[in-house]
């Protein structure tokens, strides 16, 4: 190769492939469309997975009555909680039965029949038993079952502090 020829083919522009129209449109459609699944996508993801990701906040205390007011008789008690439900917020009523034991320890029970989830009531039949009406399941005043439920009432967690009865999430029952 001579020197001329040489010289000449340093200067010659470099040969570059031309992409072609169909390449090009190729190459925007996918990658709109990329852009808008993802947008739609990500969304969804994130809507299932942050709920799981959320930390619990565990049992959270709320104040019910005086402890001076809790007697023996089992006594119904309304109070609202704060709850969180995955997405969505809201102030639910909830109801104990609270009342003391032999030994003047406070306790509450939750009112859900363990049978079929019907809501008890103390004493309708006069017995000193918690009753349920729609299948007659019966309990003690500790919670204990006595007929047809076959497992007893859950508590309530309680904590008794400055004269001041604050319950907490429902645990299985301690008392039977």
């Amino acid at each position: 190769m001579s020197n001329h020829e040489q010289h000449e083919s340093e200067h010659q522009p470099v040969q570059r492939k031309d992409m072609s129209r169909r390449q090009f449109l190729s190459y925007t459609l996918g990658g709109t469309t990329a852009f808008m699944v993802g947008g739609a996508v990500l969304p969804m993801v994130r809507f299932a997975v942050n709920p799981l990701l959320a930390k619990g906040s565990g049992s959270t205390l709320v104040k019910v009555l005086d402890e001076n007011k809790v007697t023996t008789e089992p006594q119904e008690v309304k109070f609202k909680v704060h709850q969180v439900d995955a997405w969505y917020e809201s102030e639910t009523q909830k109801v104990a039965w609270i009342s003391k034991d032999s030994a003047g320890k406070v306790f509450a029970l939750s009112p859900i029949c363990k049978h079929l989830g019907c809501t008890i009531a103390w004493n309708t039949h006069g017995k000193n038993e918690y009753d349920c009406p729609c299948h007659d399941a019966r309990y003690s005043k500790d919670g204990k079952n006595l007929a047809v439920a076959n497992s007893p009432l859950d508590e309530y967690e309680v904590v008794v502090k400055d004269g001041v009865v604050y319950i907490g999430g429902i645990i299985p029952n301690t008392r039977v």
